[in-house]
């Protein structure tokens, strides 16, 4: 638009302004200001159930870690504390990857993918075996469990290359060729430790990636239904794996090994009825309940909050995921779309599968409850993702 207004000069000549641009209208700064509030207000509405979930999560650890922590360490306290450590590394994480344009993983997906394989093979060779799996690096006084890394990994390539090939993915090579080299290497690698849930979450949440993306529908159905047959056989492949199985359909059959776990959870859950024990009255913590404070904390908290506290969790976890994937859908572009869809579809379905073990409405597979179980390397990478996910929400369109 070009100004209309005539101007003179100080002969009293009027000039010629028709080619002046106009000066910046109030209307468009005010039309600018609401859509940074906009972006800004839809970020921190994002931070809010992951701060409270911090803060459920820190109160349930207190509680869970401290009868393992004096029989293992002699120190009530020392779990708790190096949660309260791993929570601070990661709101850093959470600040830094905040500051970092979005659009920079794409430009280093590929060498972000190929790291987080080289973490798992490393993990083959260097890693400590731990109930008969070997997931953990000992690098000093810190623990590494480079799955964590690899879950981040896996979205950030699919999300780059699916963005990439736009029209290019309704022909079928360019969909299968990087969907099965991405997925099934660092699958095959976690197979191999063995991780047989994290295997699946990283495949659950790369389909995610691809419902997001241009592909045709039906290659999603071929790939779900690839998928799913690859699950059962692996499910039936293994003794343990069917075992739990076994365990998940009639867990009271053998409430003394199999279904151990699940029924000592349900009868925490149980104990805790509407409003819970009280904080810090557990029982199941006393060596009852294997895991109290990594994968089954959410039994603790519903034993000491009561159904009410425990579905407040249930209720956060969802409006984060709605809140995702709002972020999602104004995405400024689609590398940005289908890296905020994986980070709400992988933390998403990780807590269902986690809080779905735990009542019995799921098989156990040994996964972390984002942002509440013990685990640092988990804390670490959950809340840096959350950040690119606030950075996505601040570079997305003004509409609300």
């Amino acid at each position: 638009m070009t100004s209309t207004t005539r101007r003179f000069d100080q002969a009293g000549s009027m000039l010629d302004t028709s080619d002046v641009p106009e000066p910046p209208t109030r209307w468009r700064r005010r039309s600018r200001a609401n859509a940074v509030a906009v972006r800004e207000r839809r970020s921190i509405l994002l931070v809010v159930p992951v701060v409270m979930l911090l803060i459920v999560g820190l109160g349930a650890m207190l509680s869970a870690s401290s009868v393992v922590s004096i029989r293992e360490t002699g120190d009530p306290l020392f779990y708790i504390k190096r949660q309260v450590l791993w929570v601070g590394l990661g709101l850093a994480a959470f600040v830094i990857t905040t500051r970092v344009p979005y659009r920079f993983y794409e430009r280093v997906a590929v060498p972000i993918y190929l790291l987080g394989v080289a973490g798992l093979a490393a993990t083959l060779f260097l890693g400590d075996v731990r109930g008969g799996a070997r997931r953990w690096i000992e690098v000093g006084p810190i623990t590494l469990q480079p799955s964590e890394f690899a879950k981040l990994a896996t979205v950030i390539v699919l999300a780059a290359i699916l963005a990439r090939k736009g029209p290019l993915l309704r022909k079928l090579g360019h969909f299968a060729v990087p969907v099965v080299t991405v997925v099934g290497s660092i699958s095959v690698l976690l197979l191999l430790q063995p991780d047989f849930g994290t295997a699946l979450l990283v495949a659950g949440t790369a389909f995610s990636v691809m419902v997001a993306s241009t592909a045709p529908i039906g290659y999603l159905a071929g790939a779900a239904t690839l998928g799913g047959l690859l699950a059962v056989g692996g499910t039936l492949a293994m003794d343990y794996r069917r075992a739990r199985i076994t365990g998940f359909l009639d867990p009271f059959a053998d409430p003394l090994d199999t279904g151990h776990q699940a029924v000592q959870s349900l009868v925490a859950l149980g104990t805790g009825s509407w409003f819970g024990v009280g904080l810090g009255a557990s029982r199941a913590r006393w060596s009852f309940l294997p895991n109290a404070h990594t994968d089954f904390i959410f039994a603790i908290i519903g034993e000491e909050i009561g159904f009410v506290g425990a579905s407040l969790v249930i209720v956060l976890f969802a409006a984060f995921g709605f809140l995702g994937i709002r972020i999602a859908l104004k995405a400024p572009d689609m590398f940005g779309r289908l890296l905020a869809v994986g980070i709400v579809g992988w933390l998403s379905l990780q807590a269902l599968v986690n809080i779905g073990g735990v009542v019995g409405a799921l098989p156990i597979t040994g996964v972390p409850l984002p942002f509440v179980s013990s685990g640092g390397n988990a804390m670490l990478i959950n809340l840096a993702a959350v950040g690119i996910l606030v950075n996505i929400a601040r570079a997305g369109t003004s509409r609300s």
